[in-house]
């Protein structure tokens, strides 16, 4: 679901009308009826990690339970909404540091996730974990270590973490990570 319309103007408080722009814009955008700033609405970048360990086509990967909604006690990699100020990369490790507690050293962006539905983009990247000991924070449940085979597939809280998990593991078995452009539905 995408998020509801911009109803005031953040500059003014007055009301905006949706509407094309007269500075040669081609798109419906909120337009203050009084101030005349136009609002942009861009997509939310969730970025997140696929945290590894073990040797190399054998890796147990790290999931959190969640204690937050949405999808309250379902598993997902440690993931969550970029802030202003950092990069991605940076984004990608303060969110694994914030669910699972775990010390990491990162990797390459391994998949980028389209989610147009909810106005949103996924980045995944590949990170190896330095140990196994974790310290979850407040929206973690638990954190815990999976084989491929035993990860609660059915309990997993969001398409593009199946998405993502099932992309590495087809990758690990052909012997080759690569990069993932995904559109999800």
């Amino acid at each position: 679901m995408l998020r509801p319309p911009i109803r005031h103007c953040r500059a003014c408080g007055a009301a905006v009308a949706y509407r094309v722009p007269d500075d040669g814009d081609t798109r419906q955008r909120a337009v203050c009826t009084v101030c005349h700033t136009i609002h942009y609405e861009n997509p939310l970048n969730v970025v997140g990690t696929i945290p590894l360990w073990g040797p190399p086509g054998q890796e147990q990967v790290l999931l959190c339970k969640r204690n937050i909604e949405p999808r309250w006690g379902k598993w997902t990699l440690p993931a969550g909404f970029m802030e202003l100020g950092e990069t991605s990369t940076q984004g990608a490790a303060r969110e694994t540091d914030e669910e699972s507690g775990a010390n990491i050293d990162m990797g390459p962006l391994f998949a980028v996730m389209n989610v147009v539905h909810v106005g949103q983009v996924h980045l995944f990247y590949l990170a190896r974990l330095r140990s196994t000991v974790f310290s979850p924070g407040h929206e973690t449940i638990e954190a815990r270590m999976f084989n491929e085979q035993d990860i609660p597939w059915e309990e997993l809280a969001f398409r593009t973490v199946r998405e993502a998990l099932q992309r590495y593991f087809s990758d690990r078995k052909n012997g080759h990570i690569g990069f993932h452009s995904v559109d999800v539905t």
